[in-house]
């Protein structure tokens, strides 16, 4: 038998092939147990906080913050709807970093208010708290997209080339990788590899239900949209001012509409947190089943 006809015949369902694909899915981790946050506390601490400090973040470009433990930030789009790929680190130790895949599997493929962004193995703890969504409102579609997703994984010079063979240096992943170069005083080959999968802030995306193509439309946002966050740990960020302004037709290119976006650090008033304490890493022993 030829392997061209195994291939061919491999594809004819089987009699009972409805019934496997009738069968009701399993949630993989039902997050009833996982830790939840006081929102009432971090939003009562709010109230009180005042503003430390601001970076704006030019179109096509990336510019790092930091955010103590017990501090907020908010992301704005200003000017013009613009989304913007996020990064985040524990300040002190750079190899703790958002786990975009686990926190996909924790909350979803999108987050909002009351979800969190947890960091890498073996840390796997909470780095930031959702705390307010102007854009809480837009929720599922009925192409399937929603807003603030953690299945992209930013634009990069790598894919384009790939795709179409060009070398375009002011996609999301370039970006960053200058940003935590220029801030942290590395050269761009010591600061890539830190460069991670993003938080992508205000892109509105999917899966097509024909392909399972991952798809991006435009963004809802409008200037004075934000997203916030309280700060669970000390955490270095990175925000890049995505090329793909909106992401209603471009996504890597210097033909889109971009925009700046702003990045703002908050202090939360005296004695307003009192009770709360930064998380601590993962419990899990670390013996991986010797010892």
């Amino acid at each position: 038998m030829s392997q061209n006809h195994v291939a061919a015949t491999d594809v004819r369902p089987p009699a009972d092939a409805e019934q496997r694909r009738a069968i009701m899915p399993v949630i993989c981790y039902p997050n009833e147990t996982l830790p939840k946050p006081d929102l009432s506390q971090y939003l009562a601490a709010r109230e009180t906080a005042q503003k430390l400090d601001e970076v704006l973040v030019s179109p096509r470009e990336a510019s790092c913050f930091s955010v103590d433990a017990g501090h907020f930030f908010r992301v704005t789009s200003v000017e013009g709807p613009q989304v913007g790929d996020l990064n985040l680190w524990n300040q002190a130790d750079l190899s703790e970093r958002f786990f975009s895949g686990k926190t996909r599997a924790l909350h979803g493929t999108h987050v909002t208010t009351g979800e969190r962004l947890w960091s890498n193995l073996p840390y796997l703890r909470p780095m930031a708290t959702i705390i307010a969504d102007s854009l809480g409102w837009y929720g599922i579609d009925s192409y399937g997209g929603s807003v603030h997703d953690v299945i992209g994984t930013r634009c990069d010079p790598y894919t384009g080339n790939l795709l179409s063979g060009d070398h375009y240096h002011h996609c999301c992943h370039s970006n960053l990788t200058r940003a935590v170069a220029d801030y942290l005083g590395m050269t761009l080959a010591e600061a890539e590899p830190y460069i991670h999968d993003v938080l992508n802030v205000f892109m509105c995306t999917g899966f097509t239900r024909d392909t399972g193509q991952y798809f991006m439309k435009a963004s809802p946002v409008r200037p004075g949209d934000y997203l916030e966050f309280f700060a669970e740990i000390d955490l270095l960020g990175a925000l890049s001012a995505c090329p793909g302004g909106d992401c209603s037709a471009e996504h890597t290119s210097d033909s889109a509409a971009c925009h700046p976006l702003l990045v703002e650090v908050f202090a939360p008033g005296a004695n307003t947190l009192e009770d709360w304490q930064s998380p601590s890493r993962n419990g899990y022993d670390g013996r991986h089943g010797r010892g």
